[in-house]
């Protein structure tokens, strides 16, 4: 067990921060999200964590129940709530076009992202980024979490446009009404 991970085993986010309590988050339906990969509470293959710790950096398969008529596009947050700061930390935010239902291994890949996505700033960078929590810390919760958004986001007047917006900044100033929400959690220790 590393020393830092034994001084800061205590220390977490915590879920009360995470996207999907925030009260503006919160939508009559559910969305039924499940991955080839992983169970819900299960854990995350090695392949889908960070490149320093042994990953390949890989989005998981991610699949979903079709959106509610009139969802004009949905938002994927992605967020550690065990990581040992005051929030989550944002591994992936992207916007998804409601037509799909599901997105292939690797689709959030900042470079070059599945057709149909946007992949926006997260709290380490853009695009997916796979686990790694601090080792000797305890297990982590990822929380893939999507959101069907009744308005597409875009660059309001006076704002910076979804893409080059802070993940809590763009998550604070939401304003689309979620239509229906679902949720997907994987673990992963050190």
């Amino acid at each position: 067990m590393s020393p830092l991970g034994r001084l800061l085993r205590n220390r977490r986010a915590g879920e009360a921060r995470a996207a999907w309590n925030l009260p503006h988050f919160q939508g009559p339906d559910l969305l039924t999200v499940t991955s080839d990969q992983f169970a819900d509470g299960g854990p995350i293959p090695l392949e889908h964590c960070a490149k320093p710790i042994g990953g390949r950096n890989l989005s998981p398969h991610l699949a979903w129940s079709p959106p509610p008529a009139g969802a004009a596009q949905l938002l994927l947050v992605v967020e550690d709530i065990d990581v040992p700061m005051a929030r989550p930390a944002a591994h992936c935010v992207a916007l998804i076009d409601p037509a799909l239902t599901h997105l292939d291994s690797g689709a959030l890949a900042a470079g070059q992202p599945a057709a149909g996505v946007r992949v926006l700033r997260s709290t380490i960078g853009r695009g997916y980024q796979g686990p790694a929590p601090i080792k000797g810390h305890g297990p982590h919760h990822y929380t893939f979490q999507l959101f069907a958004l009744a308005d597409a986001l875009g660059a309001a007047p006076g704002r910076a446009a979804p893409e080059r917006t802070r993940p809590r900044a763009l998550l604070s100033s939401l304003t689309a009404p979620v239509l229906a929400r679902g949720r997907l959690t994987g673990t992963f220790e050190r």
